[in-house]
């Protein structure tokens, strides 16, 4: 089962913004002072731990989708939608817990804000991909 357009153009649009914001938070790090290095590596690994988890998101999405099309009983498709949105949720929770956990017991917090910027990754791909399908559309 491969994917969509749609999810691999998601998918480029997460890539794109977490780039982005690597750059610009290591920039913003090394101007302040340039002994933050650790601080911008810690910014990058957080932003890329929920880039990635956003694009997995993005995947069960299309999966769950995919398969609840496939149901014939209603309620069933209703109650497998339900328990995938729930675990999309817990497992965003799972990460920034542990994302908030490492920032807390390590003086490296930046990993906690660029965690949190890392989850706007999945608006700022769907803002691309509306876009890019407005664009061919004209």
């Amino acid at each position: 089962m491969g994917l969509s357009g749609t999810t691999k153009k998601m998918t480029l649009g997460v890539g794109l913004a977490a780039m982005a914001m690597i750059i610009g938070g290591v920039l913003v790090c090394l101007l302040i002072d340039t002994r933050t290095i650790l601080e911008a590596l810690f910014f990058a690994i957080g932003t890329v731990l929920t880039s990635a988890l956003n694009v997995w998101k993005i995947v069960l999405l299309e999966r769950s989708i995919k398969k609840t099309l496939e149901m014939e009983d209603p309620d069933t498709g209703k109650n497998y939608i339900r328990f995938q949105y729930l675990l999309r949720y817990f497992l965003t929770g799972a990460v920034l817990l542990a994302i908030g956990l490492f920032g807390y017991f390590t003086p490296h917090t930046s990993i906690i804000f660029c965690a949190v910027f890392g989850l706007f990754t999945m608006q700022i791909s769907i803002m691309i991909v509306r876009h890019m399908n407005l664009d061919e559309n004209t």
